[in-house]
C-alpha cells in the first residue's frame, strides 16, 4: 500500500472513531415495534411518556433532542456504506454531493461540520482514484466524472487539469449521447428503453426487444428521462462542462409534462417518476436545499406535493416522503404545517435500528443509503441563504409561466 493510501486509511480510521463517539447508538431502554409488514423492529420514541424532553409540538411523540439523534443515525450510516470500498467504486460521486449538500445546507451547525468532514475525506479518497479520464472514456462515464469532480470542488479539493479532460471528453458526445435525447429540438421522448431486466443490456432508442436475448423491453417514463437530463445538464452548467445541452434547454419542457397525475390508486405507473421530476425541479432551482423558493412560482408543482405527499406514508415508501418534505420545506412549509408533522411523525417511527430509513431487508445498497439521505435532509432545518432561484433561472421560469398561462387562456 502507497503512504498516501496509509494516510487516507488512516483518516477514514480516525474519523469513523470520531463519528462512534459523537454519534451514540440507541439506548436499549427505547422500545421497540414492528411495522405494518411485520418487518424488522424499528425504534419508536415516547417522549410524552418518559418525560425525556419538550415533544416538536404539542401532541407529538418525539422531542427535538430525538429528531437530532435520528439525523445523526441517519448520516452516519450513509458514511459508514460510504467507506464500504466497492460501495464508494459504484457511488463514489453520489455520496460526496450528500456529503456536500447537508454540510451545505442544514442549519445545525454541529451536523454541518460532521457532514462536511465525512465529504472531505471522502473527496480525497475520490481525487486519488479519479486522477485521469482516458481517451476512451463512455458518455456515462464521462458523467460521472463531472458529477463527482463538481462535486469535489464543492467541498474544496480542485482539480482544473481534470476539469480540462472532462470537457475535452464532453465535447466528443451529442446530447443524445449524454442526455438520450436532444432538448433543443424535441420534448422529452416515451421511447427510451431500460436496461434489459434479463442481461441488463442497453438497447438503442426505440428498440423493443433485447438486441441480445430477443426478449421485450420496458419503456422509462418520458418524466423519468427528463428530470435524469434535468440533473445532467444542472451539474454541467455549474460545472462549467456542457454536458450535452444546458440547464435551460431541458427546464423549458416543464410545462409539456403539466398536468401531473397522482397515484390513481396505483394504477398511474409514472407517479413515481412525476414526483421525482417535481422533487428535482426544486432542488435544481433552490441549490439543493441553500435557498427558499417562492411557492407562487412553482403553484402547480406544490400543490401536487401538497396533494401527494400522504400517499408516501401510505405505501411506507421513505425515500419518496423525503423529497416531498424536502421540497415542501423549500416551497415554505414548516413543522407548524400538518403535513411536516405527519411526515416526520412517520420517519422518526420507522428508522431501523442501524440508522437507515427504508426497506431493512433490502440488499442493495443503493436503496439503504438513498432512502436514508432523504430521511436526514426531510427532519432537517435549513440556514437559507436567501430567496431563490438565481436572476438567470427566474427570468427562465417566469418566461415559461407566462407561457403556459397564454396557452391555457
Amino acid at each position: 500500500m502507497h503512504a498516501k493510501s496509509l494516510r487516507i486509511s488512516a483518516v477514514s480510521i480516525l474519523l469513523s472513531a470520531q463519528l462512534a463517539l459523537c454519534l451514540p447508538h440507541a439506548r436499549a431502554s427505547e422500545p421497540l415495534r414492528r411495522d405494518n409488514a411485520g418487518g424488522p423492529p424499528h425504534k419508536l420514541a415516547v417522549s410524552q411518556k418518559t418525560g425525556r424532553g419538550r415533544p416538536l409540538w404539542p401532541g407529538s411523540r418525539f422531542t427535538e433532542a430525538e429528531r437530532k439523534r435520528a439525523i445523526r443515525r441517519g448520516l452516519r450510516f450513509i458514511y459508514r456504506t460510504a467507506l464500504d470500498r466497492d460501495n464508494f467504486d459504484k457511488y463514489g460521486s453520489d455520496y460526496l454531493w450528500c456529503f456536500y449538500t447537508v454540510g451545505a445546507g442544514v442549519s445545525d451547525r454541529g451536523l454541518r461540520r460532521l457532514a462536511h468532514q465525512m465529504g472531505v475525506e471522502r473527496a480525497r479518497l475520490w481525487r486519488r482514484t479519479h486522477r485521469a479520464l482516458t481517451a476512451q472514456a463512455s458518455a456515462d462515464e464521462v458523467v460521472d466524472f463531472a458529477f463527482g469532480s463538481d462535486a469535489a470542488d464543492s467541498l474544496g479539493l480542485r482539480d482544473d487539469a481534470l476539469k480540462g479532460q472532462i470537457r475535452r471528453a464532453a465535447s466528443r458526445f451529442d446530447a443524445r449521447d449524454l442526455l438520450l435525447f436532444d432538448p433543443t429540438n424535441e420534448p422529452p421522448p416515451a421511447d427510451v428503453p431500460e436496461a434489459c431486466e434479463f442481461d441488463k443490456t442497453t438497447n438503442a432508442r426505440g428498440a423493443k426487444v433485447c438486441r441480445r436475448c430477443g426478449r421485450p423491453l420496458k419503456m422509462r417514463t418520458r418524466y423519468d428521462v427528463w428530470y435524469d437530463a434535468l440533473i445532467t445538464t444542472y451539474v454541467g452548467d455549474r460545472y462549467g462542462v456542457r454536458l450535452g445541452a444546458t440547464y435551460g434547454d431541458v427546464l423549458k419542457w416543464l410545462p409539456a409534462l403539466r398536468p401531473y397525475r397522482g397515484s390513481q390508486g396505483g394504477a398511474n405507473a409514472e407517479f413515481y417518476d412525476t414526483v421525482y421530476s417535481i422533487t428535482h425541479v426544486v432542488y435544481t432551482l433552490n441549490e439543493y436545499g441553500q435557498y427558499r423558493l417562492p411557492a407562487r412560482l412553482l403553484p402547480r408543482e406544490f400543490e401536487f406535493l401538497k396533494a401527494n405527499l400522504r400517499e408516501a406514508v401510505a405505501e411506507g415508501d421513505a425515500d419518496m416522503l423525503g423529497e416531498f418534505m424536502d421540497s415542501l420545506r423549500a416551497l415554505g412549509l414548516t413543522d407548524a404545517d400538518a403535513l411536516i408533522r405527519a411526515g416526520t411523525e412517520y420517519l422518526l417511527a420507522h428508522q431501523n435500528a442501524d440508522g437507515r430509513w427504508g426497506d431493512a431487508r433490502e440488499r442493495d445498497v443503493y436503496l439503504r443509503y438513498h432512502p436514508t439521505w432523504g430521511g436526514v435532509a426531510a427532519l432537517s432545518n435549513y440556514a437559507w441563504r436567501g430567496t431563490g432561484p438565481s436572476p438567470a433561472k427566474l427570468r427562465l421560469l417566469l418566461a415559461l409561466n407566462q407561457a403556459s398561462a397564454r396557452a391555457e387562456y
